[in-house]
C-alpha cells in the first residue's frame, strides 16, 4: 500500500456563492494527504452539459443534493477506496465504470467532485504542486487574465430564458510582460472603471465585483463599451487590454419567431444582424474575445464568423468541454478557443483528453472558475499551460496565480499577446 492510496471518501452539500448548494467532496490517502473540491451548478448551463443529480424534496429551490452526495458516500466511495489517487485516469475510469449511464445516474456535480478530489489528493500524496501534477515539468506558462466590468441581463428586457448577467463584459490584460504587471493593471483598471460608471451613468459595484446595470440606464451598450475604451486609454493601457463580451445568445433567442430579444440593445435582432453587428464592434471597439456568440449548435455560423474577424472567439456552450461536440466544432472551424468547465463533461480526464485533442489540431483551451473550482484554477492553467482565463487577475486565484510565479521564479512564462487564439494575434 503506497502513501498515495486512497483510504477515505467523503461528500458532504455545502454552500456556494452562487447561492444554491454544492457537492464538497474530500479524499484522504494513507499518508494523510487530502484533497477538497466542491462543484455547483452555474446561472447560465448549456443543454448539452453533463447533467446534474438534484434533490427533488423542494428544499434549495429544487437545487439541493443531497442525492449526489449520497451516491458518492454510497456508491462512488467503496468502488475507489483502495486505489492509487495519483493514478487519476484509473480512479475516474472506475467511477465511469461503475454501471451503463453512471453520469447520469451518480450526478455530473458527484463525479465531477471527487475527480477533483483525487486529483488535489493525489498531488499533496506525491508533494508536490497540483500545477506540476497536472503538466509535469513543462507547467511554466501564466494565461491572459481579466477583470470584471459589466453584467447585468435585464438591461434590454430579460431575454428569453435566465441569462444569468449576460451579455457580461470584461478587461482583458494581454499587453505585459510579467502575470504581476497584468494583475496590477487589472487592480488599477478595475478602481477607475468604477469610480467613472459611478460618475457617468449612477452605476454601483462592489470591491471587485462588475458593474451591474438596470434597465432604462443606457439605450444600448455601446455607450458603456464607449466609457470602457476611454477609461482603458485614460488609464494608458491602450493596445495593452482589451474587451471581451460573453454573449451567451441562446438565452436570448426566441424559437417562435428566430429573434433575439434584449441583447446588446432593446431592437428585436436577426442572426444575420447579429452577424454583422459583430463585425462592427470588432472594428468600432477593442474587443478581442468573444464568447457563445451564436446558438450552442450553430457551428456553421460561428464557423462563418470565425473567418470573417481576426479575434478570439470561444465556445462555452458550443463545445461544454466535451470531446465530440469539440471534434464536431474543429471540423467546421467553429471559434478559435474552448472553455474549460470540467463539471460541463464531468471527470478530470475526460477533460484532459479534450485538451489534448483540441491543442492537436490548433485550438486554445481557456479555464473558467464559474463552477466552484476555487484559486486551484490557477493550477489548472497553469498545469495545461493555457493561453487565457476567464477573470482571476485580482481575488484569491489572482493571489494564487502570483504564489505560483513566484514559485517558477525565472521559468515562469506569460503568454502576453500570444495566449489569445486568433489571426490578429498569430496564435499560440
Amino acid at each position: 500500500m503506497s502513501k498515495s492510496t486512497i483510504k477515505a471518501v467523503y461528500a458532504r452539500q455545502v454552500y456556494t456563492r452562487r447561492g444554491h448548494p454544492g457537492v464538497e467532496a474530500l479524499v484522504v490517502t494513507e499518508s494523510g494527504a487530502q484533497g477538497v473540491a466542491m462543484c455547483t451548478s452555474g446561472v447560465s448551463i448549456g443543454s448539452h452539459e453533463v447533467p446534474f443529480q438534484f434533490d427533488d424534496t423542494g428544499k434549495f429551490g429544487g437545487k439541493g443534493v443531497m442525492n449526489a452526495v449520497e451516491n458518492v458516500n454510497k456508491v462512488i466511495a467503496p468502488a475507489i477506496i483502495g486505489m492509487d489517487a495519483s493514478r487519476q485516469a484509473a480512479v475516474d475510469n472506475a467511477m465511469l465504470t461503475l454501471m451503463p449511464d453512471a453520469k447520469l445516474k451518480l450526478g455530473g456535480n458527484a463525479v465531477a467532485a471527487v475527480s477533483a478530489a483525487v486529483l488535489k489528493a493525489g498531488a499533496a500524496a506525491l508533494d508536490i504542486p497540483l500545477y506540476q501534477h497536472i503538466g509535469g515539468a513543462g507547467a511554466m506558462y501564466l494565461p491572459v487574465p481579466a477583470i470584471g466590468a459589466i453584467s447585468g441581463s435585464d438591461r434590454y428586457g430579460g431575454g428569453i430564458t435566465t441569462p444569468g448577467g449576460k451579455p457580461s463584459v470584461e478587461m482583458v490584460l494581454f499587453g505585459f510582460d510579467t502575470f504581476s504587471e497584468a494583475s496590477y493593471a487589472g487592480w488599477e483598471l478595475s478602481e477607475l472603471w468604477r469610480k467613472t460608471a459611478k460618475q457617468k451613468f449612477n452605476l454601483n459595484a462592489g470591491a471587485v465585483d462588475t458593474v451591474n446595470v438596470p434597465a432604462g440606464c443606457v439605450k444600448d451598450d455601446e455607450e458603456l463599451w464607449d466609457l470602457l475604451a476611454k477609461t482603458i486609454i485614460q488609464a494608458g493601457y491602450e493596445g495593452k487590454v482589451g474587451i471581451q463580451i460573453d454573449v451567451a445568445t441562446d438565452t436570448y433567442h426566441n424559437k417562435s419567431d428566430d429573434l433575439y430579444y434584449g441583447i446588446f440593445s432593446d431592437k428585436p435582432k436577426t442572426k444575420a444582424d447579429l452577424f454583422e453587428y459583430y463585425k462592427h464592434i470588432v472594428k468600432t471597439y477593442p474587443v478581442v474575445i468573444l464568447e457563445d456568440p451564436f446558438n450552442e449548435d450553430d457551428y456553421e455560423t460561428t464557423a462563418e464568423l470565425t473567418k470573417a474577424i481576426d479575434i478570439q472567439i470561444t465556445g462555452d456552450d458550443l463545445f461544454t468541454t466535451n470531446p465530440e461536440r469539440v471534434a464536431y466544432g474543429i471540423s467546421k472551424g467553429a471559434a478559435t478557443t474552448v472553455l474549460l468547465k470540467v463539471n460541463q463533461v464531468g471527470s478530470i480526464t475526460e477533460a484532459l483528453d479534450m485538451i489534448a485533442y483540441a491543442y492537436n489540431f490548433g485550438y486554445s483551451v481557456m479555464p473558467c472558475s464559474s463552477r466552484g473550482e476555487g484559486p486551484e484554477l490557477a493550477d489548472y492553467c497553469v498545469g495545461i499551460n493555457a493561453g487565457s482565463v476567464r477573470g482571476c487577475a485580482i481575488g484569491d486565484t489572482g493571489n494564487r496565480f502570483l504564489a505560483i510565479e513566484a514559485e517558477l521564479g525565472n521559468r515562469a512564462k506569460f503568454w502576453g499577446p500570444k495566449g489569445l487564439k486568433g489571426k490578429r494575434f498569430q496564435g499560440r
